[in-house]
């Protein structure tokens, strides 16, 4: 995709990633709409950056997708970029003696079949357009699982897969797709611990990288900072070697939350 003279529709824009790739987007001249659930929250970042513009939008309600992309139709009708960002991470425990799924559903319906359904609701708009994409946000998670927060990591998973179809079905037409899977960033995704996380990305160079990327590499399929490559590439070392990651990455982390 070019990074200037854009239509961008941002989910989950009022906070951490899509926050900064609203405000990085916007800075390139690009026309920027973000997205969310609170005005208020929304209006913030509107006021900080002059010309930006806000639509409420609740993922988690289908009916309520539908209205919303007629809605873009009618108010911005040169959207051509749609960054489906918006996501909850949560910590689930599959040890408890019964387990409560409200965080795997929730997880489910905001990660995965959100950005499903917002695809599928705005794709005639983008096929109008002389050229459009569809911006996915997955993770490394989605290429080595994080145990302690099983049900993200696979809606992580499942959106990789699906950018990968959805790029082959829609290969003839004019709309591209492009996946960015994010590594551990400086965010409050998980709250005020993992924004002051020393250990975490720096969001700013998060965002400088991914610019970066999609300035000199416009046809790239996945963006991927260099942080995230022992995550997205465990599975290349071999079944034993991605194991023994995979059980040191999450008895690090299992470590890190009992202290």
């Amino acid at each position: 995709m070019q990074v200037t003279g854009n239509t961008i529709l941002i989910t989950g824009g009022g906070s951490g990633i899509g926050r900064a790739l609203a405000e990085a987007f916007h800075r390139r001249g690009n026309e920027v709409i973000i997205a969310g659930r609170r005005e208020d929250t929304l209006r913030k970042v509107a006021d900080a950056n002059p010309g930006m513009k806000t639509a409420v939008l609740d993922v988690g309600d289908p009916q309520g997708i539908e209205r919303f992309a007629a809605r873009m139709a009618e108010e911005f009708p040169t959207l051509n970029v749609v960054v489906n960002n918006a996501g909850i991470m949560q910590l689930e425990n599959w040890r408890a003696e019964k387990v409560d799924l409200s965080t795997a559903e929730a997880t489910i319906t905001t990660n995965l079949l959100a950005p499903i359904r917002l695809a599928a609701a705005l794709l005639p708009q983008l096929k109008r357009q002389a050229q459009s994409t569809i911006m996915t946000v997955t993770s490394g998670l989605a290429f080595l699982t994080l145990a302690h927060t099983p049900t993200y990591s696979a809606t992580k998973a499942a959106v990789h897969a699906f950018s990968d179809a959805l790029r082959y079905q829609l290969r003839e037409t004019n709309v591209g797709v492009v996946e960015i899977a994010p590594p551990y960033v400086q965010t409050e995704l998980m709250g005020e611990r993992q924004a002051n996380d020393p250990q975490a990305m720096p969001l700013a160079e998060f965002i400088d990288e991914v610019m970066s990327i999609l300035e000199t590499q416009p046809n790239v399929r996945e963006v991927l900072v260099k942080r995230v490559y022992p995550l997205r590439f465990a599975a290349e070392q071999g079944y034993e070697k991605y194991m023994a990651q995979f059980h040191g990455f999450n008895d690090h982390f299992g470590a890190a939350l009992e202290g």
